[in-house]
């Protein structure tokens, strides 16, 4: 008897759910967006001979059309434009199915294209700095509309001079008040603070 194992994965792109039952290992498949899966797990999917006789005929499940189902019933529906106010749009329940379809099509068709330019994304960003044709790179970025970025840690020092108002009639300490004050931020999107550390507070005379 053939051996059959149901391998499970889940797609990066769309999160879709794919089986595939086989007699050999399927652990590197390819989604049908394109985009990588995750191996999930195996099962023992082997089938076992039936013993169902003539007489004893497995019943089988096929789709039905429920007897209400009418593809030419007028619906009305509200279409959203973005931010704009909403649309009221009356039309039959085919031409809605082949909406639908198309826009799951089109799904599938923008997540394949977008996993294709994340993969000349990282070629670029991979063999730009050591290219003899910078030129050509840079716009089949602009064409794709790829960002060539790249991210530099740093440090900074900021010398800060200040007044304070304290209480007369209380002790302070200065290097906690200013340290407690204190905060560094970044005016520009593109910087990102991971950490500040105020250093070497002192009273100006």
């Amino acid at each position: 008897m053939t051996t059959w194992n149901k391998y499970t994965h889940v797609c990066h792109t769309c999160d879709a759910l794919i089986e595939y039952t086989s007699t050999r290992d399927v652990i590197d498949i390819t989604c049908e967006c394109g985009g990588d899966t995750a191996y999930l797990s195996v099962d023992d999917a082997t089938i076992t001979p039936s013993t169902t006789t003539k007489e004893e005929t497995m019943e089988t499940a096929t789709p039905t059309v429920p007897e209400t189902y009418n593809s030419n019933l007028l619906v009305t529906y509200k279409k959203i434009h973005g931010f704009s106010d909403p649309e009221y749009i009356t039309d039959k329940v085919v031409n809605l199915e082949w909406e639908l379809h198309n826009g799951r099509q089109s799904s599938k068709t923008v997540g394949v294209l977008q996993s294709k330019i994340n993969t000349v994304k990282d070629i670029i960003h991979e063999s730009y700095a050591d290219s003899q044709d910078q030129e050509t790179l840079q716009a089949i970025a602009e064409a794709l509309d790829i960002e060539l970025t790249r991210d530099v840690q740093f440090t900074a020092t900021i010398e800060v001079s200040g007044t304070i108002t304290l209480d007369l009639l209380e002790d302070y300490d200065l290097e906690s008040e200013i340290t407690d004050a204190l905060y560094v931020d970044a005016q520009n999107g593109n910087i990102q603070i991971d950490d500040t550390e105020v250093c070497h507070v002192r009273e100006a005379y």
